[in-house]
Formats: C-alpha cells, structure tokens, sequence
C-alpha cells in the first residue's frame, strides 16, 4: 500500500502513517491520540460510518472525512 488513504485500506490490512494532509486544527487532536508519521495501525472495520483502528493495542473510531486525509504506507 503506496500513498493511499486511510479509508482504503481493508479490515485487518497492516499499515504505517506516512502523514497527515490538510486537516489543519484536527492535526494536533490526532497526534495527540498517537495517530502520527510512522505509527503501525489495523484496519479492524472500514463499511458503513466511521472506521475503526487498532493502534497500539487500543481501538480508535474516526470520521471517514477525517479519515480520508491521513496517508498511509
């Protein structure tokens, strides 16, 4: 997974943060819940509403407009 957002990635798919693009003052909210460059997370669910990520043993919801803009590797 190259350069690809958040939202597609499939349940279960591994994936390293690569950034975080333009979300101005909800970069901060997110660095501070751990979401940040190099950061391994899972998809645990990505259907319908907003998807659910395992990041460091902890699952997390996020709005898929949110979602959307954090770059994945």
């Amino acid at each position: 997974m190259i350069n690809n957002s958040l939202i597609q990635l499939k349940p279960n798919e591994k994936a390293i943060i690569g950034e975080i693009v333009n979300c101005g003052s909800a970069r901060k909210r997110l660095y501070e819940l751990g979401l940040n460059k190099g950061a391994k997370v899972t998809m645990v669910k990505n259907d319908i509403g907003p998807v659910i990520l395992n990041l460091y043993g902890h699952k997390l919801a996020l709005g898929r407009g949110l979602a959307s803009k954090i770059i994945v590797g």
